[in-house]
């Protein structure tokens, strides 16, 4: 099987973190993934999505969300982008528990979500350019599995 990508833009509007999280979830299940992986990138495509929404955009659905994936072989690549303000202090952002919106009761364990349930996790950003995180998952297919 050859390379296959798909793109998707969005109004960043929190009723359209599910059509995100279930429009990746329908991309990757051509690769039979096992349920486990499939709520692992689902749960890390939410928590990107709502970054960009909430921490991007401070909610304003005139913003875009995209989203970028591919599958090569085995491999899932999900890029999320936001062109929203950025982040300030990276390194800081990236610390658990840590939120900037802490009157929203917002967790502060996004990043460290989406970096213990994929396989490889990077994020940028630029302040008043937008954020990119870009996550890398293998899928062992349960076809495999049954050989």
């Amino acid at each position: 099987m050859g390379r296959n990508e798909m793109t998707l833009t969005f109004s960043a509007r929190s009723e359209n973190e599910a059509f995100a999280r279930i429009t990746v979830a329908s991309f990757v299940s051509q690769l039979d993934p096992t349920l486990e992986e499939l709520n692992d990138l689902k749960t890390a495509v939410s928590e990107a999505v709502t970054n960009a929404i909430i921490h991007g955009y401070d909610s304003d659905p005139a913003g875009k969300v995209n989203i970028e994936a591919s599958i090569d072989g085995d491999v899932v690549s999900i890029s999320i982008s936001d062109n929203g303000r950025g982040i300030e202090d990276l390194d800081l952002a990236r610390q658990p528990l840590y939120t900037s919106k802490p009157e929203l009761e917002r967790s502060g364990m996004g990043f460290t979500i989406m970096e213990n349930f994929m396989d490889r996790f990077e994020v940028t950003s630029a302040l008043g350019q937008g954020t990119r995180v870009a996550m890398l998952k293998r899928i062992e297919s349960k076809k495999a599995l049954y050989n």
